[in-house]
């Protein structure tokens, strides 16, 4: 008999685990063999037999992580075998960031921007050796540990490939791309021996003041899901399968859900939606990778919903994500997300209690310390936590373990990784997809791209001229480019100056707590010394917007990152003002991880290349598309709002939205999917196969785009439908297609469109997912703005 592992661990909860380990035990097992360190058994069989001969503090252990805790298995870095041994008797099941300094003394967090806040490659992977040889030889029953680290859009780790922001990467609308990036970033991860990473961000966001909007793929179900299935078959492989393949890593889906529409836009605050409202647009890149890959772990959300905290929602991780959806990986907390219940939410009486809901819910690991957990032997002694929830928990562990390898090669190298990390191709597929990144938004009377022989002398001004953004979740790589930088090597033969222009904050620390903007005296003096450094150049190149400081996850009261004003801070209007009387082509490099709400810039600057956080090779990127080297061709994830007097504001609204404000304009400043080249395309309307389909038919369209230009150029084709005449309200327009393509002068290309019938299903009024026959409009073009439409009919 061969079980499926979700059923397997039915049996596990029940009790039955020599039951189970007999059933699936091969002839190893009944000649008195080892079964769990057989690595030919199946993973249930091996699971069971290994719980079988654990402890009640084995068993607690496996679901507990230790973070500041490394300081007890430590000497300054290295290792302590013994120390380990007398602070962790009953082994280790995971420990948290093995990259970063944690429990060193002098260092209370890991999230700056300094070197020294994070181990070398190499202390890294001795590190993780020493730990894995303890855990294999000196623990009772040789269970390897779990490790996991940040990639957000790269290894956060030193050395490590930092990539452009994740919101960039979406703009790329690029799936290949996507696929490349995160294979890249496993390989440097699991080659320092970590197999488990807490990306990708699967969030829909529709609140710019949330100061983590930079972490997501943007505002609409469809582009996130698939940028979502993408990043999961980067990180893991792609399918459906049992063990790790070798240089992938598991993947982390976070965060469950609702965190991109907080309160006020605050992060952690309650997510205040309905049913509905989750099935359509929140739920929907959650499904699509459950059940489309074999993605290995899922991370609650910090908020609540409808009251209930998602750390112990039995409806949220139960019945959805368990039941209706079939997840059968591991449940991973958020830091410090359990005992949040007691200490934030105030639902749970105390730790143990937080524990206990936890688990109900389905929780299997406490992110990044364990602290609620730690309760749990003594509650179940008690009889007050049931030990079947433990054995639950524990065996979900266990198996991510066995299906990673671990407890085979739990080790990391330090000679694979001293070679790929960081490499040429690895610098390569970074400046290709900062190059995919930059969005064109403006390009008055075609001022970009620079002509090197007519732009005469060149002045770069502004905060973000002389420094690489790398945005948040982000360590120190090999190298990092910044704009004047990227410029000198693209055109070492022109005439560029410089001037700061304004500071925007007094520090670059991004982990410092407090924030404060800069003195607006000392601005207002280096504004007018910018001001004279422009009077004698023929050129303007102004570089604005964000640093990791003003827009940034505010983790906590006093560490706070969400903004009421989503226009620019500090002086830097000023700035835009006092150049643009001068009268000389004013360019803006716009860097910034939330969307650019800026009216008066859109007012006042001759064009705006959107650049948002381009990674550690952005500098050469954005110079490049600056002068003309390459043509930009990303598109903008999100709708960018005139203030935030229009928040939440997404294209795929329903009809009875956007009516309109007294004094003000109700449309966006830029609309989804928005991005200009220096050439131009003609986008056909769709062409269906049939102009009639039943409901479990796919409807296939053709879309044909030319460039009508001189030049080459890459365009996004979007493909939106409009349902109408059904049960209940729909969206204006919904994404249901992209791809983005590379066109010749003159050159057409015709791309094909299919669209399933699950991806044209609504909840109806019974709260059932069908697909109802109706009139469905398809949308073809380059925007979702600017759309050529053709009808079709479901019957």
């Amino acid at each position: 008999m061969t079980l499926h592992r979700r059923d397997a661990l039915k049996l596990l909860a029940s009790g039955s685990l020599s039951a189970l380990a007999v059933a699936q035990a091969p002839a190893a097992f009944a000649q008195g063999g080892v079964l769990y360190k057989n690595a030919s058994a199946p993973i249930a069989a091996r699971v069971a037999d290994l719980m079988a001969r654990m402890t009640l503090e084995e068993k607690v252990a496996q679901i507990r992580t230790a973070w500041a805790a490394k300081g007890d298995m430590i000497d300054d870095l290295a290792f302590n075998p013994a120390k380990a041994s007398a602070a962790f008797p009953d082994g280790i099941g995971h420990v948290t960031r093995p990259s970063d300094k944690r429990g060193v003394p002098g260092i209370s967090g890991a999230a700056g921007g300094t070197a020294a806040r994070w181990r070398t490659p190499e202390q890294t992977v001795d590190f993780i050796n020493a730990l894995q040889r303890w855990a294999l030889e000196d623990t009772r029953l040789g269970i390897p540990v779990l490790l996991h680290e940040e990639s957000l859009h790269g290894y956060m780790a030193t050395e490590a490939t930092m990539f452009p922001q994740a919101i960039a990467l979406a703009g790329s609308f690029d799936l290949d791309l996507m696929r490349r990036v995160q294979s890249l970033t496993a390989r440097e991860v699991r080659a320092r021996g970590v197999p488990l990473v807490l990306s990708p961000v699967v969030d829909i966001v529709r609140d710019p003041r949330w100061g983590r909007i930079e972490e997501t793929w943007g505002e609409d179900p469809y582009l996130v899901g698939e940028m979502g299935v993408a990043a999961v078959e980067g990180l893991q492989g792609p399918g459906k399968f049992e063990t790790l393949r070798e240089g992938k890593v598991f993947a982390t889906l976070k965060h469950m859900t609702g965190h991109g529409q907080p309160e006020a836009g605050n992060n952690i605050s309650p997510a205040q939606l309905s049913e509905r409202e989750l099935r359509e647009n929140f739920f929907p890149p959650f499904r699509e990778i459950v059940q489309r890959t074999s993605v290995g772990a899922v991370m609650p959300s910090y908020n609540e919903i409808d009251g209930m905290p998602s750390h112990a929602s039995t409806w949220l991780l139960g019945s959805i994500l368990r039941g209706e959806w079939g997840f059968d990986g591991v449940i991973v907390s958020d830091y410090g997300g359990v005992h949040e219940l007691a200490t934030l939410h105030k639902v749970a009486n105390d730790l143990e209690d937080a524990a206990l809901q936890s688990l109900q819910a389905g929780v299997d690991s406490e992110l990044p310390e364990g602290m609620a957990y730690a309760t749990v032997t003594q509650a179940v002694r008690a009889g007050r936590i049931p030990e079947a929830l433990v054995d639950t928990a524990c065996a979900r562990m266990l198996a991510l373990k066995f299906r990673a390898g671990l407890f085979e090669n739990p080790f990391g190298d330090n000679a694979l990784t001293a070679r790929i990390t960081g490499n040429a191709e690895a610098r390569t597929l970074a400046l290709e997809a900062a190059r995919k990144g930059v969005c064109l938004l403006t390009n008055r009377d075609a001022t970009l791209p620079l002509d090197r022989s007519s732009m005469g002398r060149v002045v770069v001004i502004g905060p973000n001229h002389a420094i690489a953004r790398l945005g948040g979740y982000s360590s120190v790589p090999k190298q990092a480019i910044s704009l004047i930088e990227g410029l000198r090597q693209v055109a070492p033969d022109a005439d560029f100056v410089t001037a700061q222009g304004v500071f925007i904050t007094t520090s670059e620390d991004r982990s410092q707590d407090l924030i404060y903007l800069a003195d607006r005296a000392k601005n207002l003096q280096l504004i007018e010394e910018a001001v004279e450094i422009a009077q004698t150049a023929d050129t303007i190149i102004l570089a604005i917007g964000d640093t990791e400081q003003t827009s940034r996850e505010g983790f906590a009261t006093n560490h706070l990152g969400d903004r009421t004003d989503i226009d620019l801070v500090g002086e830097q209007n000023e700035l835009v003002d006092a150049l643009a009387a001068l009268g000389k082509p004013l360019i803006v490099a716009a860097y910034n991880g939330r969307p650019p709400s800026w009216p008066n810039v859109v007012d006042k600057a001759d064009a705006i290349l959107e650049c948002w956080y381009p990674g550690q090779e952005g500098g050469i990127a954005v110079a490049e598309a600056l002068l003309g080297d390459i043509n930009p061709g990303a598109k903008l994830p999100v709708t960018v709002v005139r203030n935030e007097g229009q928040i939440p504001y997404f294209y795929n609204h329903k009809p009875s939205a956007r009516r309109g404000y007294l004094f003000d304009d109700k449309g966006p400043l830029f609309p989804f999917g928005h991005g200009l080249s220096y050439t131009t395309f003609d986008i056909s309307a769709p062409r269906p196969a049939q102009r009639r389909y039943g409901v479990n038919e796919t409807i296939l369209a053709e879309v044909d785009v030319r460039n009508t230009g001189t030049r080459a150029g890459d365009e996004v084709v979007q493909l939106y439908i409009t349902r109408t005449d059904v049960s209940v309200t729909r969206p204006v327009l919904e994404l249901k297609g992209f791809e983005r393509v590379t066109l010749q002068p003159g050159e057409t290309r015709t791309v094909s469109f299919a669209i399933p019938p699950e991806q044209l299903t609504i909840w109806n009024r019974q709260m059932r997912e069908v697909n109802e026959p109706g009139p469905v409009i398809l949308s073809a073009g380059g925007s979702s703005a600017n759309l050529q439409k053709t009808d079709v009919e479901i019957v």
